[in-house]
């Protein structure tokens, strides 16, 4: 059976790509902020272990890997936040929580379940943005966590390839999620979710990635609108 240890699994890409791998009988180890919020996955995912984060305080994750039952086969890092300002009004609790969430947290956990991908050959997942990729006007608090992100996941590759370790990082254009509609009331601009990515598509291209034959990686992958839109 293959177990996946996912974040995010609340809301957006992380809730569609939970219910996918449910829907086919994978095993779910699912990370919860909050007693409430772990009462609701629980709920959706009566078959998953919900284990008790937060992933805006890292120190939390210190020791998770021991709490988890049985192998584990991937890794993914969907959760994420972004609060939009210059730079000359970005507050420091905005960067820091950005900074937290988005690439601290990702890194502690990684490093605390690499035992367990090192035995089972596993692969890490990480849902990166196109803002990792180019950092733009008010975004660069998100934009420095992301490029962080992207350095750290490819320094992971490099160090885990003998070890059978695979590393994707995956970067979605901008996707229909409650995420992206705060972004827009931040922008000051009309949300319309039929203009965005479905988060199935980035699911899909996450599951592609996962089943993967052993014999091949996908290093890196970018998933952008058939037709660019102002704004992606």
């Amino acid at each position: 059976m293959t177990r996946h240890v996912l974040t995010g699994a609340t809301s957006g890409i992380g809730a569609a790509l939970a219910r996918t791998l449910a829907s086919r009988d994978d095993e779910l180890v699912l990370l919860a902020r909050s007693e409430s919020s772990a009462a609701a996955l629980t709920t959706d995912f009566p078959r998953a272990q919900v284990l008790l984060a937060d992933l805006a305080d890292p120190g939390t994750l210190n020791g998770i890997g021991r709490q988890v039952d049985g192998d584990v086969h991937s890794v993914i890092h969907v959760a994420g936040v972004v609060e939009l300002a210059p730079v000359s009004r970005l507050r420091l609790h905005e960067w820091e929580e950005q900074i937290a969430v988005n690439l601290t947290s990702p890194a502690v956990l990684t490093r605390e379940l690499l035992p367990h991908l090192r035995r089972s050959r596993g692969i890490a997942v990480f849902v990166n943005s196109s803002a990792g990729l180019t950092a733009n006007a008010d975004w660069s608090a998100y934009a420095a966590s992301k490029f962080g992100l992207r350095a750290f996941a490819d320094a992971l590759r490099a160090e885990e390839i003998e070890n059978g370790v695979r590393v994707t990082t995956v970067y979605p254009s901008r996707t229909a999620t409650p995420m992206q509609e705060k972004v827009h009331e931040q922008e000051g601009r009309t949300y319309d979710s039929s203009r965005w990515i479905s988060p199935q598509t980035v699911v899909s291209t996450i599951l592609h990635v996962l089943d993967l034959p052993p014999d091949a990686t996908i290093p890196d992958v970018t998933v952008r609108p058939v037709t660019p839109r102002p704004g992606t």
